[in-house]
């Protein structure tokens, strides 16, 4: 059989990076633990990477890419209540792949310019993103408000997608599984949703929150 390619050492870095950040959060990772975990001299990954931050802020660019993607998915045509709920589970996702940005976020903000810049520009494309996944459900007739009401549903939707993960480590924080993660998230992002929603859509969230829900 045709032998693989080995990955390069920037790759492992980052992978092993990524890995360790997010089972043990990235203020109690240094340099030297991902260069003992992957078995090469410290010398070795500065010649990569000069500092932990230049690592997280590479991650945070991959994140960033793949996050950009699901946003903009969205704004392709007006969502119904299954569109969002795919979007929801594609987000939390991304969330839960990149878990250390949310759960280490205010600490990472305090002492990282490029994160804290970056940040602030995805959330405000994520309150765009909500806003008109809930215009498009207006458009469709499956969901009732003023659009002050909608503002302030949008910025409650990003709210809970942004410390969801936070909230789920404090309930649960040794045996979280990414699955219900995931399907709990967005089960109460569209709870958010669900008041406003007409009857059909009102009856079809609560058919895929009870599929997808079970605690």
């Amino acid at each position: 059989m045709e032998r693989k390619p080995k990955r390069r050492t920037r790759e492992r870095i980052l992978e092993t990076s990524l890995r360790l950040f997010n089972d043990f959060g990235e203020p109690n990772i240094t340099t030297t633990v991902i260069a003992d975990e992957l078995d090469i001299s410290p010398g070795n990954l500065y010649y990569h990477f000069r500092s932990k931050d230049e690592i997280v802020n590479t991650i945070f660019g991959a994140f960033e890419r793949e996050i950009d993607g699901v946003l903009a998915a969205p704004a392709t045509r007006a969502a119904d209540v299954e569109d969002v709920w795919l979007f929801l589970h594609l987000l939390f996702e991304a969330v839960w792949k990149y878990r250390f940005l949310y759960r280490d976020l205010n600490d990472l903000l305090s002492r990282n310019r490029l994160l804290e810049v970056h940040f602030k520009r995805l959330l405000e494309q994520k309150v765009r993103t909500a806003t008109a996944l809930c215009e498009g459900l207006a458009a469709r007739g499956e969901l009732r408000a003023r659009p002050g009401e909608v503002r302030a549903l949008a910025t409650n939707m990003v709210v809970v997608m942004t410390y969801w993960l936070s909230y789920e480590y404090v309930r649960n924080p040794r045996h979280l599984q990414e699955g219900e993660m995931v399907a709990r998230g967005a089960c109460q992002v569209l709870a958010l949703v669900a008041p406003f929603l007409a009857d059909r859509s009102r009856a079809l969230f609560e058919r895929l929150a009870a599929a997808y829900v079970s605690t």
